[in-house]
């Protein structure tokens, strides 16, 4: 099971005061389990308590994910309001870790056709919740619109002609997420060509849930992304391994994902998982929460298990933040400033602190 490193472990004291940025994080999956609670006394929805307490509990084989953000949409949805609400709390929790820039991800698609809101109105509750947290935390906040890969690709098409109908500049991109099995990337190719066309960067999850590297090949040759979510499985191509490393592609893993925590042996699960493997085949990752109050996590625990699960020094920590800043969707002269800026306060926080900060690393 992942480590989470207690608040006076100089561990976490060091990772949650380094700023950071997240581009790999699920709106519906932020969601406060007493915002949830309310939501499902407000509707009258048929979930039970127990059922409440199934959604945020992970177990040794954690499992459900996808039915709390389904459940979401279909029943608890029901103004601009509330996805203001779910906004704001995220982006609030986010910057309490030092999170001052987020990409993160919502499905149209999803909230038009379970809780009945069009996309203008849905995305103006977002933008105004976008705005209210910068004002408010400090935190700049965009929005990844994502494809729902489980719809048809028509879908996928008329989502992005929405995005591109109602231009804002809080909407910088497009991905796709959602079960992969069974749902191969090739399919979304028309959905993704538009968005190119239309100025959007792009990225994908591909290679989660075990499936095939060809997934992650399709993704960048056909789809053409900017980035890739996850990835672990083009370890299994060493070609494309080295394709990828001498590109540059950042990979936006995340140590919680439940697929290795299900599949692979609690004693080893440390020891095989990717993520562990992928900087020494030459590939840039950077970490991400995913889907933060269903997976348990925050910013400084995704960051804390790099080191004490996966057996990170100092110096790859210090490239995963340089990682994160090269493949967020800023203008060069903020990259460029932030850059400077957080990789000194890297090495600054890290100088009285690194012996015992990382003392307790596996090898």
């Amino acid at each position: 099971m992942p480590t989470f490193v207690a608040p006076a472990d100089p561990l976490y004291t060091f990772l949650h005061a380094l700023p950071k940025v997240e581009l790999h994080c699920h709106l519906l999956g932020t969601v406060r389990r007493e915002t949830f609670t309310h939501l499902v006394r407000r509707a009258g929805a048929a979930i039970s308590d127990a059922e409440i307490e199934a959604f945020y509990t992970r177990g040794e084989k954690p499992v459900g994910v996808l039915r709390v953000l389904r459940a979401l949409d279909a029943e608890l949805i029901r103004s601009p309001d509330d996805l203001h609400r779910l906004t704001y709390e995220y982006l609030q929790d986010a910057a309490a870790h030092q999170v001052r820039y987020a990409e993160f991800f919502w499905n149209p698609t999803g909230t038009a056709q379970q809780s009945g809101l069009a996309y203008p109105q849905a995305l103006g509750g977002i933008v105004r919740a976008i705005a209210d947290a910068e004002a408010d935390f400090g935190i700049t906040g965009r929005l990844i619109a994502a494809i729902d890969r489980e719809a048809p690709p028509a879908a996928a098409t008329e989502m992005v002609e929405w995005v591109l109908a109602h231009r804002r500049d809080e909407v910088i991109g497009i991905g796709i997420d959602y079960r992969e099995v069974d749902h191969p990337p090739e399919w979304f190719a028309p959905a993704y060509a538009l968005a190119r066309r239309g100025g959007l960067k792009t990225t994908a999850h591909a290679g989660e849930f075990g499936m095939p590297w060809n997934n992650v090949r399709t993704a960048i040759d056909v789809l053409q992304v900017d980035r890739i979510d996850h990835g672990y499985t083009v370890l299994e191509n060493p070609a494309l391994v080295r394709e990828c490393a001498d590109r540059g592609i950042v990979f936006t893993v995340v140590p919680t994902n439940s697929y290795y925590l299900r599949t692979l042996a609690p004693e080893r699960w440390a020891l095989d998982h990717p993520i562990r493997h992928m900087p020494a085949a030459g590939l840039r990752i950077h970490p991400n929460t995913d889907d933060p109050t269903l997976h348990h996590v925050n910013p400084t625990q995704a960051w804390a298990m790099m080191v004490r699960d996966f057996g990170f020094g100092a110096a790859d920590l210090r490239s995963f933040l340089a990682n994160g800043l090269d493949a967020a969707w800023i203008d060069d002269g903020t990259r460029r400033a932030w850059r400077t800026q957080w990789l000194a306060a890297f090495d600054q926080q890290l100088a009285p602190v690194q012996a015992s900060a990382f003392a307790a690393a596996p090898p």
